[in-house]
Protein backbone atom coordinates (compact mmCIF):
# COMPACT_ATOMS: atom_id res chain seq x y z
CA UNK A 1 0.00 0.00 0.00
CA UNK A 2 1.36 3.55 -0.89
CA UNK A 3 -0.76 6.98 -0.15
CA UNK A 4 -0.06 10.23 -1.35
CA UNK A 5 -1.16 13.20 0.13
CA UNK A 6 -1.06 16.12 -2.26
CA UNK A 7 -0.42 19.45 -0.24
CA UNK A 8 2.52 19.81 2.48
CA UNK A 9 0.32 22.45 4.59
CA UNK A 10 -0.89 21.87 8.29
CA UNK A 11 -3.97 19.70 6.72
CA UNK A 12 -1.53 17.46 4.48
CA UNK A 13 1.26 17.73 6.90
CA UNK A 14 -1.03 16.17 9.68
CA UNK A 15 -2.76 14.01 7.57
CA UNK A 16 0.47 12.09 6.56
CA UNK A 17 1.70 12.20 10.26
CA UNK A 18 -1.70 10.08 10.83
CA UNK A 19 -1.59 7.84 8.15
CA UNK A 20 1.98 7.16 9.13
CA UNK A 21 1.47 6.78 12.72
CA UNK A 22 -1.63 4.56 12.20
CA UNK A 23 1.14 2.61 9.64
CA UNK A 24 -2.22 2.77 6.83
CA UNK A 25 0.81 2.46 4.53
CA UNK A 26 4.28 0.47 3.43
CA UNK A 27 5.21 4.21 1.82
CA UNK A 28 3.13 7.80 2.47
CA UNK A 29 4.44 10.10 -0.41
CA UNK A 30 3.96 14.17 0.13
CA UNK A 31 4.24 16.31 -2.80
CA UNK A 32 3.84 19.73 -3.27
CA UNK A 33 5.33 23.01 -5.46
CA UNK A 34 7.01 24.41 -2.65
CA UNK A 35 10.45 23.42 -2.94
CA UNK A 36 12.02 21.58 -0.03
CA UNK A 37 8.81 21.78 2.11
CA UNK A 38 7.39 18.45 1.81
CA UNK A 39 11.09 16.71 1.66
CA UNK A 40 11.93 18.63 4.97
CA UNK A 41 8.26 17.62 6.52
CA UNK A 42 8.67 14.09 5.38
CA UNK A 43 12.18 13.69 6.94
CA UNK A 44 11.45 15.57 10.26
CA UNK A 45 8.34 13.10 10.61
CA UNK A 46 10.34 9.71 9.64
CA UNK A 47 12.54 10.67 12.27
CA UNK A 48 9.79 10.57 14.62
CA UNK A 49 9.56 7.05 13.93
CA UNK A 50 11.97 5.41 16.07
CA UNK A 51 9.98 7.61 18.96
CA UNK A 52 6.57 6.77 18.14
CA UNK A 53 6.65 3.27 17.14
CA UNK A 54 5.58 3.13 13.51
CA UNK A 55 7.59 1.57 10.43
CA UNK A 56 5.48 3.57 7.61
CA UNK A 57 8.01 5.20 5.10
CA UNK A 58 7.44 8.84 4.95
CA UNK A 59 9.14 10.91 1.92
CA UNK A 60 8.33 14.08 0.21
CA UNK A 61 8.85 15.31 -3.74
CA UNK A 62 8.00 18.41 -5.64
CA UNK A 63 7.75 15.85 -8.74
CA UNK A 64 4.62 13.57 -9.02
CA UNK A 65 7.19 10.70 -10.77
CA UNK A 66 7.49 9.63 -6.86
CA UNK A 67 3.81 9.05 -6.50
CA UNK A 68 3.15 6.73 -9.42
CA UNK A 69 1.78 3.12 -8.14
CA UNK A 70 -0.09 4.71 -5.06
CA UNK A 71 -3.80 3.55 -4.20
CA UNK A 72 -4.95 6.65 -2.84
CA UNK A 73 -4.06 9.77 -2.26
CA UNK A 74 -5.76 12.71 -0.28
CA UNK A 75 -5.82 16.03 -1.65
CA UNK A 76 -5.53 18.84 0.34
CA UNK A 77 -3.86 21.71 -1.63
CA UNK A 78 -5.12 24.95 -1.95
CA UNK A 79 -5.65 28.39 -0.50
CA UNK A 80 -6.70 28.33 3.40
CA UNK A 81 -9.70 31.02 5.02
CA UNK A 82 -8.74 33.62 6.53
CA UNK A 83 -10.99 35.90 8.59
CA UNK A 84 -14.03 37.26 7.02
CA UNK A 85 -13.94 34.46 4.24
CA UNK A 86 -16.48 31.85 3.58
CA UNK A 87 -15.26 28.66 1.86
CA UNK A 88 -17.10 29.56 -1.28
CA UNK A 89 -14.35 32.48 -1.51
CA UNK A 90 -11.92 30.15 -2.44
CA UNK A 91 -14.07 28.27 -5.41
CA UNK A 92 -11.78 29.75 -8.58
CA UNK A 93 -8.57 29.67 -6.98
CA UNK A 94 -8.58 25.96 -5.54
CA UNK A 95 -10.60 25.03 -8.47
CA UNK A 96 -7.82 25.32 -10.79
CA UNK A 97 -5.40 23.97 -8.03
CA UNK A 98 -7.38 21.16 -7.10
CA UNK A 99 -7.75 20.19 -11.04
CA UNK A 100 -3.92 20.75 -12.03
CA UNK A 101 -3.38 18.34 -9.13
CA UNK A 102 -5.61 16.20 -9.98
CA UNK A 103 -4.40 15.48 -13.70
CA UNK A 104 -0.48 15.03 -12.53
CA UNK A 105 -1.54 12.41 -9.90
CA UNK A 106 -3.74 10.21 -11.83
CA UNK A 107 -1.15 10.53 -14.88
CA UNK A 108 1.25 8.42 -12.62
CA UNK A 109 -1.60 6.23 -10.29
CA UNK A 110 -4.49 6.15 -12.65
CA UNK A 111 -6.68 3.65 -10.99
CA UNK A 112 -6.40 5.53 -7.33
CA UNK A 113 -9.28 6.36 -4.84
CA UNK A 114 -8.97 9.90 -3.82
CA UNK A 115 -10.56 12.12 -0.77
CA UNK A 116 -10.89 15.48 -1.21
CA UNK A 117 -9.98 17.52 1.60
CA UNK A 118 -9.84 21.05 -0.42
CA UNK A 119 -12.17 23.79 0.56
CA UNK A 120 -15.51 24.60 -1.11
CA UNK A 121 -15.49 20.47 -0.24
CA UNK A 122 -18.45 19.52 -2.70
CA UNK A 123 -17.43 21.36 -5.39
CA UNK A 124 -13.45 20.63 -5.11
CA UNK A 125 -14.91 16.80 -5.61
CA UNK A 126 -16.72 17.63 -8.40
CA UNK A 127 -13.54 19.23 -10.09
CA UNK A 128 -11.52 15.97 -9.18
CA UNK A 129 -14.11 13.83 -10.28
CA UNK A 130 -14.53 15.91 -13.65
CA UNK A 131 -10.27 15.90 -14.05
CA UNK A 132 -9.75 12.45 -12.80
CA UNK A 133 -11.85 10.52 -15.33
CA UNK A 134 -12.31 8.10 -12.30
CA UNK A 135 -16.10 6.20 -11.40
CA UNK A 136 -18.33 8.87 -8.46
CA UNK A 137 -17.25 5.62 -6.30
CA UNK A 138 -13.45 6.14 -6.06
CA UNK A 139 -13.96 10.19 -5.64
CA UNK A 140 -14.77 11.04 -2.15
CA UNK A 141 -15.19 14.16 0.14
CA UNK A 142 -13.96 14.63 3.72
CA UNK A 143 -16.16 16.92 5.36
CA UNK A 144 -19.28 15.26 7.19
CA UNK A 145 -17.07 13.30 9.32
CA UNK A 146 -15.40 16.46 10.76
CA UNK A 147 -18.40 18.45 10.93
CA UNK A 148 -19.49 15.42 13.24
CA UNK A 149 -16.69 15.15 15.40
CA UNK A 150 -17.63 19.31 16.00
CA UNK A 151 -20.98 18.47 16.70
CA UNK A 152 -20.42 15.62 18.55
CA UNK A 153 -17.68 17.40 20.65
CA UNK A 154 -19.44 20.27 21.54
CA UNK A 155 -22.51 17.93 22.76
CA UNK A 156 -19.68 16.08 24.93
CA UNK A 157 -18.65 19.91 26.48
CA UNK A 158 -22.18 21.16 26.96
CA UNK A 159 -23.02 17.83 29.15
CA UNK A 160 -19.46 16.82 30.63
CA UNK A 161 -19.70 13.35 29.23
CA UNK A 162 -16.95 11.72 26.76
CA UNK A 163 -17.35 12.14 23.54
CA UNK A 164 -16.77 8.24 23.08
CA UNK A 165 -20.86 8.51 24.46
CA UNK A 166 -22.03 10.77 21.27
CA UNK A 167 -23.37 9.21 18.74
CA UNK A 168 -24.23 11.47 15.65
CA UNK A 169 -24.17 12.14 12.18
CA UNK A 170 -24.14 15.84 10.17
CA UNK A 171 -25.51 15.40 6.28
CA UNK A 172 -25.36 18.41 3.89
CA UNK A 173 -22.92 20.43 1.78
CA UNK A 174 -20.04 21.35 4.44
CA UNK A 175 -20.91 24.89 4.68
CA UNK A 176 -23.53 27.22 6.70
CA UNK A 177 -26.07 25.22 5.53
CA UNK A 178 -25.08 21.47 6.76
CA UNK A 179 -27.70 19.49 8.25
CA UNK A 180 -27.09 17.97 11.88
CA UNK A 181 -29.59 15.05 12.29
CA UNK A 182 -30.70 15.69 16.02
CA UNK A 183 -33.41 12.77 15.57
CA UNK A 184 -30.75 10.60 15.22
CA UNK A 185 -28.42 12.16 17.55
CA UNK A 186 -27.84 10.10 21.17
CA UNK A 187 -25.54 9.53 24.59
CA UNK A 188 -25.33 6.01 25.02
CA UNK A 189 -28.09 5.55 22.74
CA UNK A 190 -30.64 8.02 24.87
CA UNK A 191 -32.06 10.85 22.73
CA UNK A 192 -30.44 14.07 23.33
CA UNK A 193 -33.77 15.68 23.14
CA UNK A 194 -34.20 13.74 26.50
CA UNK A 195 -30.76 15.60 27.72
CA UNK A 196 -31.01 18.92 26.87
CA UNK A 197 -34.01 21.46 26.27
CA UNK A 198 -34.48 22.29 22.90
CA UNK A 199 -32.75 26.14 22.52
CA UNK A 200 -29.49 24.51 23.82
CA UNK A 201 -29.70 21.68 21.19
CA UNK A 202 -30.34 24.52 18.42
CA UNK A 203 -27.46 26.48 19.77
CA UNK A 204 -24.89 23.05 19.50
CA UNK A 205 -26.31 22.89 15.98
CA UNK A 206 -25.51 26.49 15.26
CA UNK A 207 -22.32 26.53 16.78
CA UNK A 208 -21.20 23.55 14.35
CA UNK A 209 -22.16 24.84 10.52
CA UNK A 210 -19.45 27.85 12.41
CA UNK A 211 -17.04 25.50 13.93
CA UNK A 212 -14.99 26.12 10.79
CA UNK A 213 -14.94 30.09 11.25
CA UNK A 214 -14.80 29.87 14.61
CA UNK A 215 -11.23 28.61 14.60
CA UNK A 216 -10.38 30.71 11.40
CA UNK A 217 -11.40 33.67 13.61
CA UNK A 218 -8.77 32.17 16.71
CA UNK A 219 -5.99 31.61 14.29
CA UNK A 220 -6.52 34.72 12.08
CA UNK A 221 -3.78 33.11 9.58
CA UNK A 222 -5.01 29.79 8.87
CA UNK A 223 -7.43 27.19 9.50
CA UNK A 224 -8.29 24.28 11.05
CA UNK A 225 -6.20 20.92 10.47
CA UNK A 226 -6.26 18.42 13.17
CA UNK A 227 -9.60 17.70 12.90
CA UNK A 228 -9.68 17.82 9.47
CA UNK A 229 -6.39 15.30 8.84
CA UNK A 230 -8.19 12.78 11.85
CA UNK A 231 -11.30 13.27 9.71
CA UNK A 232 -9.03 11.88 6.68
CA UNK A 233 -7.19 9.32 7.61
CA UNK A 234 -10.35 7.80 9.41
CA UNK A 235 -11.43 7.49 6.09
CA UNK A 236 -8.21 6.10 4.19
CA UNK A 237 -8.50 3.54 7.37
CA UNK A 238 -11.81 2.31 6.50
CA UNK A 239 -10.66 1.79 3.02
CA UNK A 240 -7.53 0.17 3.63
CA UNK A 241 -8.78 -2.35 5.88
CA UNK A 242 -12.41 -3.15 3.93
CA UNK A 243 -13.67 -1.90 6.78
CA UNK A 244 -16.89 -0.72 5.49
CA UNK A 245 -17.96 1.91 7.92
CA UNK A 246 -20.96 4.07 7.45
CA UNK A 247 -19.97 7.17 8.05
CA UNK A 248 -20.96 10.86 6.56
CA UNK A 249 -19.09 11.41 3.26
CA UNK A 250 -19.12 13.82 0.03
CA UNK A 251 -20.22 11.92 -2.38
CA UNK A 252 -22.06 12.16 -5.90
CA UNK A 253 -25.97 12.08 -5.84
CA UNK A 254 -27.60 10.07 -8.33
CA UNK A 255 -31.56 10.17 -6.99
CA UNK A 256 -30.96 9.46 -3.11
CA UNK A 257 -32.71 11.98 -1.21
CA UNK A 258 -34.47 12.94 -4.16
CA UNK A 259 -31.03 14.74 -5.55
CA UNK A 260 -28.93 14.26 -8.43
CA UNK A 261 -25.73 15.40 -9.99
CA UNK A 262 -24.16 17.24 -6.96
CA UNK A 263 -21.81 16.16 -4.55
CA UNK A 264 -22.71 16.28 -1.07
CA UNK A 265 -22.79 14.92 2.62
CA UNK A 266 -24.69 11.88 2.88
CA UNK A 267 -24.31 8.56 5.00
CA UNK A 268 -21.40 6.52 3.14
CA UNK A 269 -20.37 2.75 3.12
CA UNK A 270 -16.96 2.82 2.89
CA UNK A 271 -14.46 -0.09 1.40
CA UNK A 272 -11.85 -1.44 -0.49
CA UNK A 273 -13.33 0.32 -3.55
CA UNK A 274 -14.05 3.37 -2.04
CA UNK A 275 -17.70 4.14 -1.76
CA UNK A 276 -19.26 0.65 -1.39
CA UNK A 277 -22.84 2.09 -0.89
CA UNK A 278 -24.77 5.36 -0.24
CA UNK A 279 -27.48 4.63 2.63
CA UNK A 280 -30.70 6.26 1.61
CA UNK A 281 -32.42 6.96 5.29
CA UNK A 282 -35.41 7.94 5.65
CA UNK A 283 -35.41 11.52 6.86
CA UNK A 284 -38.69 13.70 8.06
CA UNK A 285 -40.09 16.87 5.73
CA UNK A 286 -38.40 19.17 7.29
CA UNK A 287 -35.20 17.75 7.42
CA UNK A 288 -35.74 17.05 3.51
CA UNK A 289 -36.17 20.62 3.41
CA UNK A 290 -33.02 21.70 5.32
CA UNK A 291 -31.09 18.63 2.70
CA UNK A 292 -32.92 20.58 0.15
CA UNK A 293 -31.61 23.65 0.57
CA UNK A 294 -28.23 22.82 1.13
CA UNK A 295 -28.47 21.06 -2.02
CA UNK A 296 -29.05 24.42 -3.95
CA UNK A 297 -26.16 26.19 -1.93
CA UNK A 298 -23.92 23.85 -3.13
CA UNK A 299 -25.02 24.43 -7.03
CA UNK A 300 -25.17 27.87 -6.51
CA UNK A 301 -21.53 27.88 -6.11
CA UNK A 302 -20.84 24.91 -8.59
CA UNK A 303 -22.61 26.92 -11.11
CA UNK A 304 -19.70 29.22 -11.15
CA UNK A 305 -17.47 26.70 -12.38
CA UNK A 306 -17.63 25.70 -15.87
CA UNK A 307 -17.17 21.88 -15.42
Amino acid sequence: MKITVIGAGHVGATTAQQLAQKELAEEVVMVDVVEGLPQGKALDMYESAPVQGFDTMVTGSNDYGATAGSQIAVITAGLARKPGMSRDDLVEANAKIVGEVTEKFMAKSPNAILIVVSNPLDIMCSVAHAKSGLPSQKVVGMAGILDTARFRSFIAMELGVSVRSIQAMVLGGHGDSMVPLVRYTTVSGIPLADLLAADRIEALVERTRKGGTEIVNFLKTGSAYYAPAAAAAEMVESIVYNQNRLLPCSALLTGEFGLEGIYMGVPCQLGANGIEKIVDIDLTKDELAALSASAEAVKGTLSKLNL
